[in-house]
């Protein structure tokens, strides 16, 4: 977390209010599957788990990023349908899924949305300018790039360009 002052350009601004609500949609998509009875394999489990950890620890370092900027959080993305975005339409398309089906739409919102992320961060690191936010953008494409790799091979994690 920064101590001091942190100076964000637009694109430092728009790639974390973009990024939180991205976060919070996977948030809600894992929070959904914990309540469902899917027979999901531990290791997607597991994935889930660590996706959870990762994007809670995220969410805290933009948070604090933002602050550091002096900048407000702001939903300016609410109710857009952007591409890697867990909505509440595709949380009620999936509420609405036979079990079995479950996994594999749920593989699949996690992959777009792992994808996605990767492409903000390739965006932020070439035209952000906050060194901060910039690495912390580093390090997220990683930890994505190993999420995404966890993901294949399972059914609906196939990825759609």
């Amino acid at each position: 977390m920064p101590t001091a002052p942190v100076v964000l350009n637009g694109t430092d601004d728009a790639f974390i209010q973009l990024l939180i609500p991205m976060n919070e949609g996977a948030l809600a998509l894992i929070d959904h599957l914990d309540t469902r009875s899917t027979g999901a394999d531990p290791s997607l489990l597991a994935l889930l788990g660590d996706v959870r950890k990762a994007h809670q620890a995220e969410l805290r370092d933009l948070r604090g990023i933002l602050a550091a900027g002096d900048d407000p959080e702001l939903n300016i993305h609410e109710g857009h349908q952007m591409p890697g975005m867990v909505t509440a339409a595709s949380l009620a398309e999936l509420r609405d899924a036979p079990d079995a089906e479950v996994p594999s739409r749920a593989a699949a919102l996690l992959r777009a949305h792992l994808a996605q992320t990767v492409v903000l961060c390739r965006g932020e690191q070439t035209a952000g300018g906050s060194p901060e936010l910039k690495a912390l953008a580093g390090r997220i494409q990683q930890a994505r790039a190993i999420e995404l790799s966890a993901l294949d091979g399972r059914p609906g994690a196939a990825q759609v360009d």
